[in-house]
C-alpha cells in the first residue's frame, strides 16, 4: 500500500474528529454538559496518534524527501506545515489547561465560569479550524506535488515507514490502543454527536471460524426480482462463505436494498434461486428464514418507537425457538452498554446513533448465521460512522457472517473480505475489498478520488 493512501486514510479519521470537535463546541455554547472524560480521551488520541505518530513520520520521511525534490516556492509551504506540527503540540497542551480550568470553574462564581467556558470553546474552535486548513493544504497541494516529483527510490523509505507494523508507535498494538481511545470518545460524546454511553468492558472477542476452511453459506444463482414490470435485479450470482464479510456497493437505485429484502423473504424473486447452507430457500417464508438464521437490520433502522428498548430487542428473537434466552440479551448489553442503561425507555427517545446500535442489536438477538446490514452508517454523525464500522468489524471477529450493503464505499471496502459492485440491477465487478478499493474505476465512481 502506498504511504499517501495510508496518510489519507488516517486523515479521514481526523476529519471525523475535527467535525466532532466543532459539534461539541456548539453543544457547550448551547449550555449542554459534556463529560470531562470525553476531552481527556479526545486530547490523548490527538497527542498520541496525530502528533506522536502521524505528524512525526511526515516530518521525518515525507517532508525530508520533498525538500530535496520540490520547487523553491514550495519549501516555504513545507516549513509552515512542519511549524504547524510543532505548534500543534503546544496548542493541545493549552487546550488541556483551559479544559481543566473550565471544569474547576463550573463550581465557582457563575460569571467567572461562563467566561472560562467561553475561552475554552473559542480555543477549541480555533484549534479545529487551524488543523482543518493544515490537512486541506496537505491534501490539495503537497500530496499531488509529491506524486509528481518524488521518484520510486524516494518512496521506498517513506512507504516502509508508514507500513511498518512492528513500529512501537505505529504497529498493531498501537493501532489497537487508538481504536480503544476512539471507542471511548464515541461513548462519552453527547448523544447528538456520539453514543452518550458509559464505558463497559466487553468479553474478549475471538474468531470462531477457521479462515482456511470456510464452507459456502449463501449462494444466489441467476436471481431476478421486479416491481410490477420494472425489473430491479437482473440475473445476480453471489456467494457468501461462512465467516466472511462481503460488501455490496453501488449508487442509489442500483437495487442493493431490493437484494437484501429478497434474501430475507420480504421481496419476492421472479427468477433464479437462493441457497442457504446448501438448502433451496427461494420460496421459504420470511419468518422461517429468520428461524434458519438469516437476520436483517434494515435501512433507516425502523425501530418500534413507542416500545421500550428491551422490548425491541426481544422482538428480534421472537421467531427463534430460544427467544427467552437471557444470555443473548446480556451479550448485546455487554457490547452496547447504552442500551442497557436506557433499556426501559421508549426506543424513540434514542439518538440516531443509538437507534442504529439498537437495530443491529435487534438483528443479533435472532442469533444470526448470516447478518444482513442495510446502510448502517446512513444519516449518522461523522464520529459515529467510524464507530459503526468498528462494531461491524468486531461482529466479524466473533465469527458472524455478514453481508453488508453500504453507500460509504471506502469504509465498506476497507473492512470487507470480498465485495460486489451493483449497477442498475447487475453485478458489474467483484473481487477482494482491498483490490476494489485500489481499482481506478471504483475510486473514480464511488470513492471520489
Amino acid at each position: 500500500m502506498h504511504a499517501l493512501d495510508i496518510i489519507e486514510d488516517e486523515h479521514r479519521s481526523l476529519w471525523r474528529i475535527l467535525a466532532s470537535m466543532q459539534a461539541v463546541a456548539d453543544e457547550l455554547a448551547a449550555g449542554s454538559a459534556v463529560e470531562a472524560g470525553f476531552f481527556t480521551a479526545l486530547f490523548d488520541y490527538i497527542e498520541e496518534f496525530m502528533d506522536g505518530c502521524h505528524h512525526a513520520k511526515e516530518d521525518e520521511f515525507l517532508f525530508v524527501a520533498m525538500r530535496r525534490r520540490a520547487p523553491q516556492q514550495t519549501l516555504q509551504l513545507i516549513e509552515k506545515l512542519e511549524a504547524d506540527h510543532s505548534k500543534g503540540e503546544q496548542a493541545l497542551q493549552n487546550l488541556r489547561l483551559l479544559q481543566r480550568q473550565m471544569y474547576q470553574a463550573s463550581s465557582s462564581a457563575k460569571a467567572g465560569a461562563l467566561q472560562t467556558r467561553s475561552r475554552f470553546i473559542q480555543s477549541l474552535r480555533t484549534y479545529a479550524e487551524l488543523l482543518h486548513k493544515h490537512i486541506q493544504t496537505e491534501e490539495q497541494e503537497i500530496f499531488p506535488l509529491a506524486r509528481k516529483v518524488l521518484t520510486e527510490q524516494d518512496w521506498l523509505p517513506i512507504n516502509q515507514a508508514f507500513m511498518d507494523n512492528d513500529d512501537p508507535l505505529f504497529g498493531t498494538n498501537a493501532r489497537a490502543k487508538y481504536q480503544g481511545l476512539l471507542h471511548k470518545i464515541v461513548n462519552l460524546a453527547p448523544a447528538p454527536i456520539g453514543l452518550g454511553a458509559s464505558i463497559a468492558s466487553s468479553p474478549p472477542l475471538a474468531a470462531t471460524v477457521n479462515a482456511q476452511a470456510r464452507p459456502e453459506l449463501l449462494r444466489v444463482a441467476a436471481l431476478e426480482s421486479a416491481y410490477g414490470r420494472i425489473k430491479a435485479l437482473k440475473g445476480l450470482d453471489i456467494r457468501v462463505n461462512e465467516g466472511e464479510l462481503v460488501a455490496l456497493i453501488g449508487a442509489n437505485g442500483a437495487g442493493k436494498t431490493t437484494l437484501l429484502r429478497t434474501l430475507s423473504g420480504i421481496q419476492k424473486l421472479s427468477a433464479g434461486s437462493i441457497y442457504f447452507e446448501g438448502r433451496d430457500i427461494s420460496n421459504l417464508r420470511a419468518d422461517l428464514r429468520v428461524r434458519a438464521g438469516i437476520c436483517h437490520s434494515p435501512e433507516g433502522r425502523q425501530v418500534f418507537s413507542p416500545l421500550s428498548i428491551e422490548d425491541n430487542l426481544r422482538l428480534g428473537a421472537f421467531a427463534r425457538p430460544t427467544r427467552n434466552n437471557p444470555e443473548q440479551l446480556e451479550r448485546v448489553y455487554d457490547m452496547f452498554p447504552i442500551l442497557h442503561e436506557k433499556r426501559h425507555l421508549p426506543a424513540g427517545t434514542l439518538s440516531g446513533g443509538q437507534q442504529q446500535m439498537l437495530a443491529i442489536s435487534r438483528a443479533l438477538m435472532g442469533a444470526p448465521k448470516l447478518l444482513l446490514l442495510d446502510e448502517p452508517s446512513m444519516g449518522l454523525a461523522p464520529l459515529l460512522v467510524e464507530e459503526v464500522f468498528n462494531v461491524i468489524t468486531r461482529l466479524k471477529d466473533q465469527g458472524i457472517t455478514i453481508f453488508l450493503v453500504e453507500q460509504n464505499a471506502f469504509a465498506a471496502l476497507g473492512i470487507a473480505d470480498r465485495a460486489y459492485v451493483l449497477e442498475t440491477g447487475k453485478i458489474v465487478l467483484q473481487g477482494s475489498g482491498a483490490a476494489l478499493r485500489q481499482d481506478e474505476t471504483i475510486r473514480a465512481a464511488y470513492l471520489g478520488v
